[in-house]
């Protein structure tokens, strides 16, 4: 939501629901996991980033996959670093919450490579099939998921466009497979 569209959210919200009360939900440990980090890299805490911080998390929690849009400089690989860092530090102070496990990150930039170098490709002269970068981070992701319970996440940081983005629908989707050229389904 746009800040000045929830006023109007809340307001459709009441009318529709006039005695609800929706209690606020206390994030304090993970606020404060999420400003240390900030301390911890050299970052200034300001509260408006936390509160995007713990957004990430609320998102991460009912979706599987998550796209993060926005300006080059905006802070949304921060964000996602500062998630990352207060998340495996609760984890490693003993938290009981199961939500806070170690996290993992493959990141690469889709942009900067062809989609066979992405996503594999086959050699018509050698009838070889080549892995791409994304193909052998998701299928070690995903290899690694089976072992434990650290998370695992894939980071395309860089533009979006419309042909890597494609072959990323599926494994967006409740399906959350990465369907290949050569038949495979990871």
């Amino acid at each position: 939501f746009l800040a000045q569209a929830l006023p109007l959210f809340e307001g459709i919200i009441g009318d529709l629901y006039p005695s609800l009360v929706i209690p606020p939900v206390d994030y304090g440990q993970l606020q404060s996991a999420a400003q240390d980090a900030c301390v911890r890299a050299g970052l200034q805490v300001v509260d408006r980033f936390v509160t995007k911080v713990i957004e990430l998390f609320q998102t991460f929690n009912v979706r599987f996959g998550v796209m993060t849009v926005g300006p080059t400089g905006g802070g949304k690989t921060s964000c996602m670093k500062m998630l990352q860092s207060a998340m495996s530090e609760l984890h490693s102070q003993g938290t009981d919450d199961p939500r806070f496990q170690p996290v993992n990150t493959y990141v690469f930039n889709p942009k900067c490579i062809t989609m066979g170098e992405l996503y594999g490709e086959f050699n018509a002269l050698t009838q070889e099939w080549t892995d791409g970068i994304a193909s052998t981070m998701i299928r070690t992701a995903v290899g690694l998921t089976t072992e434990n319970d650290e998370y695992q996440w894939v980071v395309f940081d860089g533009p979006v466009d419309a042909l890597w983005i494609e072959n990323m629908n599926t494994v967006l989707d409740d399906n959350m497979t990465l369907c290949l050229a050569n038949g495979e389904r990871i």
